[in-house]
């Protein structure tokens, strides 16, 4: 079974794109981030059409998860499990696919170590964690894939020197994803490749792309059944490539 995040950064503009790659690629379940459609925009049919169930949690121009699945698509649960205060955005889906109780997650950014937004993005991940424990159990399947915004260690950007005091690879930021290792998950690329300058995500700006300069911020963290399971991980630097692509390429692993 193959499982895919990807943050597409707006499926309105990008749906011609993800079209073309499902078509090449065959995953089983996508976990996407970033539609930024409302419920009644997400084009259902289209993916219905190339064989996939659909879920989708959105508001509009902003945020917007979504998971689709070869596999059977069961038990959605929209935005934090019921007693977890829920999140005004649209920024969590869970289901079952194919006997994997996956999550397509998208990170608050943070903006900046000053910012409320910062202290959300904290609080946010400390209600990923209970909803762990609401919805499932490490010694399950488990995958929360998506856009994390956070760049787990500082093989995962290219000058950890210029991004002291920001967002993105502060020790909160990174103790959050560390109590999250603790729960049961681990980092399914980290587990196949240990080198640095394998990014995720690069700036529109200033040729990044080219240049190497990006951040591996797009995760797909596993419970120790999956990753026993898994076989191989890798960031689809192709898919980041070409004309209008979105800034972040799809993270796939393959399982048994």
């Amino acid at each position: 079974m193959r499982i895919v995040t990807w943050n597409v950064n707006s499926l309105r503009a990008r749906q011609e794109r993800v079209e073309a790659w499902l078509e090449e690629v065959q995953p089983d379940v996508l976990l996407i981030q970033e539609t930024k459609l409302a419920d009644d925009a997400f084009p259902t049919l289209a993916f219905e059409a190339m064989g996939y169930t659909c879920a989708h949690h959105g508001q509009g121009q902003w945020n917007g998860v979504a998971i689709l699945s070869k596999v059977g698509l069961t038990d959605v649960v929209s935005n934090f499990a019921d007693g977890i205060e829920p999140d005004p955005d649209a920024r969590i889906i869970t289901a079952t696919c194919g006997g994997v109780r996956v999550a397509s997650v998208y990170v608050p950014n943070g903006r900046s170590l000053d910012d409320d937004h910062y202290t959300y993005k904290l609080d946010w991940l400390g209600r990923l964690k209970q909803h762990l424990d609401a919805d499932t159990s490490p010694d399950q399947d488990v995958i929360i894939g998506g856009d994390y915004n956070i760049a787990p260690d500082d093989r995962d950007v290219p000058d950890p020197a210029k991004l002291e005091g920001a967002t993105h690879v502060s020790q909160a930021e990174r103790d959050r994803l560390t109590e999250l290792e603790a729960w049961g998950l681990t980092d399914a690329f980290r587990h196949f490749h240990d080198g640095d300058r394998m990014y995720s995500w690069w700036d529109y700006r200033g040729g990044d792309f080219h240049q190497g300069r990006g951040m591996r911020i797009d995760l797909l963290m596993c419970s120790s059944s999956v990753i026993e399971r898994a076989n191989w991980c890798v960031v689809d630097r192709n898919a980041r490539k070409g004309k209008s692509p979105s800034d972040h390429a799809p993270v796939m692993v393959d399982i048994d």
